[in-house]
């Protein structure tokens, strides 16, 4: 049976993709934000809250022997030990106070050369709320008025 196989081919060999997914991922946490392609955005998304979870469990791990195991489980993702450090001890802090959607993707226009889909992909900082999440400002509404009939003749 083929159940949860899916995953986000994008065109290239297995290898191939997990070092791309793990290279967008460190270059996330290291910039906060990368413009990209919006197949590569929307396969980097899952991967990168993955690692965030793994830094909020180590975070709020008291055991230091635990807290060394999930920096291990996400440095053997990633493979970037600059990235997986300032995720672990600076861009977790931001994500505490959140249940999950740590990311976020914007679509951007077409690319120039191919006309390829692009799109920013961005941490959300603690106090962000995204458009949705904040309730639209109510207008005041003019009365309407009931056209009178012209001149009585």
């Amino acid at each position: 049976m083929r159940h949860r196989t899916h995953h986000n081919v994008l065109g290239v060999k297995t290898a191939h993709r997990r070092s791309l997914v793990a290279n967008l991922a460190a270059a996330l946490f290291t910039n906060a934000r990368i413009t990209t392609t919006l197949a590569r955005a929307r396969a980097v998304r899952p991967y990168a809250e993955r690692l965030i979870t793994l830094a909020k469990k180590a975070e709020q791990a008291t055991d230091k022997g635990v807290k060394l195991h999930y920096y291990r489980l996400a440095l053997a993702r990633i493979r970037n030990e600059d990235a997986c450090h300032l995720l672990f001890t600076e861009r977790v802090k931001q994500f505490l106070a959140r249940n999950g959607g740590f990311t976020r993707i914007y679509k951007i226009g077409n690319r120039k050369g191919d006309a390829a889909e692009t799109a920013l992909i961005e941490l959300v900082g603690k106090d962000d709320k995204t458009p949705a999440m904040t309730p639209k400002a109510k207008t005041a509404r003019k009365p309407k008025v009931k056209k009178e009939v012209a001149a009585q003749a």
